[in-house]
């Protein structure tokens, strides 16, 4: 993939401050960075791979939930939320997103660009102990004795639950410590018993009917 066949969107309010963010990431990264206003929708075409980058302090929840349904379906987009609060907002976040980056307020430049290039070739950008508290809610789920009507085993919920996060097989594999081919065989299994053809299907299955977050993680503070 090259820079050229690689747009990045900053959906925030333009602004002295938001401009000066932008030249002090493109000084960093070899990739135009494009400045979209909060009202404006541009055109997502489908001849170059675009990443979204949402910036939550200026964007209310319709917004938000407006470039999600542009995004849905569009292998080419890819969509991150700057200016996560902590953890617990992400996880709130990825409960109701197909979120492939998570940035946080105090993230610093570098470390930006660092997620922004981890991105554009294809990674997920989220650390292991949020991956792992996505897992640990699926658990914690199950044990409230809440379980799909189609008979999930716990092994394949939690594969499914990393699949609704944005995961490829090789990051679930990792994160199971299974082999690809194990992730890809119970992938197999899961689509025949949720009745769904593909990825993207089975991603929103799992977003609808696995990510409710209980309350007590909506407020949850990070020190």
């Amino acid at each position: 993939m090259t820079s050229m066949a690689f747009r990045i969107f900053l959906v925030t309010a333009i602004n002295p401050q938001s401009k000066l963010f932008i030249e002090h990431l493109q000084v960093q990264l070899e990739h135009e960075i494009i400045a979209v206003d909060t009202e404006t929708m541009p055109s997502l075409g489908e001849g170059k791979d675009i990443l979204v980058i949402l910036d939550l302090d200026h964007l209310s929840e319709a917004t938000i939930q407006r470039w999600q349904a542009a995004a849905d379906g569009k292998e080419n987009i890819s969509l991150a939320a700057f200016n996560v609060r902590d953890e617990g907002h992400a996880v709130e976040l990825l409960s109701s997103l197909n979120l492939q980056g998570i940035f946080y307020r105090n993230d610093s430049v570098e470390l930006i660009c660092k997620g922004i290039e981890a991105l554009h070739s294809g990674s997920l950008w989220m650390s292991r102990t949020l991956m792992s508290r996505m897992i640990q809610l699926l658990r914690r789920q199950q044990m409230n004795s809440y379980r799909p009507a189609c008979g999930l085993t716990q092994r394949e919920l939690e594969i499914i639950g990393l699949l609704g996060t944005g995961a490829t097989n090789s990051e679930i594999a990792e994160k199971l410590f299974v082999s690809e081919h194990t992730v890809k065989s119970h992938l197999y299994n899961i689509f025949r018993k949720i009745k769904v053809h593909n990825r993207l299907q089975a991603m929103n299955w799992a977003r609808r009917n696995l990510f409710s977050v209980p309350p007590s993680c909506k407020r949850e503070a990070r020190h």
